[in-house]
C-alpha cells in the first residue's frame, strides 16, 4: 500500500513549526466514577504525539470516547480524564480544550488535547463544512486509530480529503504493513484461522478468504455448522443449521482451488456448559444427541497445528474451543503454541484472540497483533477500510 508516512515527514523536516493534527484512538475503559481502569491505547498514541513535538510541530490530538450524543455534552463524556493521565505519562501538561472546531491559537512546541470529536454536530456523518473546519486547523493530518479505520467520520475521513498533507502515524502505518503483508502479497502456503460462535457473524469472511486462503481452519460453533455441512451430526452444539448451503459452498469452492476446510475428526464434549462439566475426547463421528462439543480433539489440534507449522503466513481471528474453561482449552492452547513456533508471518485480532494470545504468553512470538476489532474483521471481510482508501488517495495527490 502507497500512502505518506509520518515518520518519513518528521526524518525530512517537514514537520518542523507545522500545525500537527493527530487523530488517536484514546477510547479506554473506565470505572463508575471515571476513573480510567485500562490505559494502553493512551500508551500506545504516545510515540507518534512525541515524534511530532520532537519534529518541532504544535500538536493537537483528538479522540472518541464513549459512544455520545453529539451536540450534547455530558461530563462523563469527557476526555479530562485521559488528558490527566496522557499528562501524567509524557510529564507535561496536557490542556483540554473544549468548542475547538472554529479555531484557537497554538504554537510550536505545545501540545492540546480537542475534547471528544464525536460531541461535534455532523462527525459521525462526515459532514462536510465540520470536515472543512478540522483541516482549516493543521498543516497536517495525521491518523494513528487502526480502531476507527472503517469509519468514514470527518475526524477520520472528511479531514484527510481537505488537509493540507495527509499522512498515517506509526500506529496506523505498521496496521497497513502487517495487512498488506498477510494478505495482499502472502508467503504461502496461507492459513486462516477463524473462530467464533456464529458463522453468520463472519460468512463474509468466509467467503473471502476461501477465494485466497490455502487452509481454512474453522473452530467454535462455526465449526459445528461446518461438521453438519459434511453430515456429522453435533448433538446439541451450538450450530446454525440454516447455513448449511454456505457452509457447502465454502468447503466446494476451497476444494475446486485444491485447497481444504479441514473438518475435526475428533472433539471434546460435555453433557452441559459449565466450567466443571466432564469433558469427553470422542471421534466426530460418536456424538451423542445431548452432547455438547466444546473443543476440537487432540487428534484434530496435532493436525491443525502441524498445518501451522509448514505454513508460510498465518491469519487468526477467533479461539477454536471454550479456552476459559480449563477442560476444553487444549484446542486452542495447540493452535496458540503452534502459531507461536511457526516460523511463518502471523497476524492476529479481535478480543478473543487477545485474550488467548495473552493467556498463552506468546505476545512476543506473533508477528503482529491488531488493534482494531471492527476494522481487522472488515479487512478479512476484503473490505477496503475508508482510512486505507483516503489515505493512499491522497499520497498520489
Amino acid at each position: 500500500m502507497n500512502f505518506i508516512r509520518f515518520q518519513d515527514l518528521c526524518a525530512n523536516g517537514q514537520v518542523k513549526n507545522k500545525r500537527v493534527f493527530i487523530r488517536a484512538d484514546l477510547n479506554v475503559p473506565q470505572d463508575d466514577a471515571g476513573h480510567i481502569t485500562e490505559d494502553t491505547r493512551i500508551r500506545a498514541s504516545l510515540p507518534c504525539i512525541r515524534m511530532a513535538l520532537d519534529a518541532g510541530a504544535a500538536v493537537m490530538v483528538t479522540s472518541h470516547l464513549g459512544r455520545p450524543t453529539e451536540g450534547e455534552f455530558k461530563h462523563a463524556d469527557s476526555l479530562l480524564p485521559v488528558a490527566k493521565r496522557m499528562a501524567e505519562l509524557l510529564g507535561r501538561d496536557v490542556p483540554l480544550m473544549a468548542n475547538w472546531v472554529d479555531g484557537f491559537e497554538i504554537v510550536p512546541g505545545q501540545l492540546l488535547m480537542l475534547e471528544n470529536c464525536r460531541l461535534n454536530k455532523g462527525e459521525k456523518k462526515n459532514n462536510e463544512e465540520l470536515s472543512k473546519k478540522m483541516a482549516a486547523l493543521c498543516d497536517i493530518f495525521v491518523h494513528d486509530a487502526f480502531g476507527t479505520a472503517h469509519r468514514a467520520e470527518a475526524s477520520t475521513y472528511g479531514i484527510a480529503q481537505y488537509a493540507p498533507v495527509a499522512c498515517a502515524g506509526p500506529l496506523l502505518a505498521a496496521e497497513m504493513d502487517a495487512i498488506g503483508k498477510a494478505l495482499t502479497n502472502p508467503k504461502r502456503p496461507l492459513v486462516a484461522i477463524v473462530a467464533g460462535s456464529k458463522v453468520s457473524t463472519k460468512l463474509t469472511i468466509l467467503k473471502s478468504l476461501a477465494a485466497n486462503v490455502d487452509q481454512l481452519i474453522v473452530g467454535g460453533g462455526i465449526a459445528n455448522t461446518f461438521m453438519l455441512a459434511a453430515g456429522l451430526k453435533i448433538g446439541k452444539s451450538l450450530a446454525e443449521p440454516d447455513l448449511l448451503a454456505e457452509a457447502k459452498a465454502v468447503i466446494e469452492a476451497m476444494k475446486a482451488r485444491g485447497a481444504e476446510v479441514p473438518i475435526p475428526t475428533d472433539v471434546v464434549t460435555a453433557k452441559a456448559f459449565k466450567a466443571d462439566a466432564v469433558a469427553t475426547i470422542k471421534a466426530a463421528t460418536d456424538v451423542e444427541d445431548d452432547d455438547l462439543i466444546l473443543d476440537i480433539g487432540p487428534e484434530t489440534a496435532k493436525k491443525l497445528a502441524s498445518q501451522i507449522l509448514a505454513a508460510g503466513t498465518v491469519v487468526w481471528n477467533g479461539p477454536v474451543g471454550v479456552f476459559e474453561f480449563a477442560a476444553f482449552e487444549n484446542g486452542t492452547r495447540e493452535i496458540a503454541q503452534a502459531v507461536a513456533k511457526s516460523n511463518a508471518f502471523s497476524i492476529a485480532g479481535g478480543g478473543d484472540t487477545l485474550a488467548a494470545i495473552a493467556k498463552y504468553g506468546i505476545e512476543k512470538e506473533v508477528d503482529y497483533i491488531s488493534t482494531g476489532g471492527g476494522a481487522f474483521l472488515e479487512v478479512l471481510e476484503g473490505k477496503t477500510l475508508p482510512a486505507f482508501e483516503i489515505l493512499q488517495k491522497r499520497s498520489r495527490a
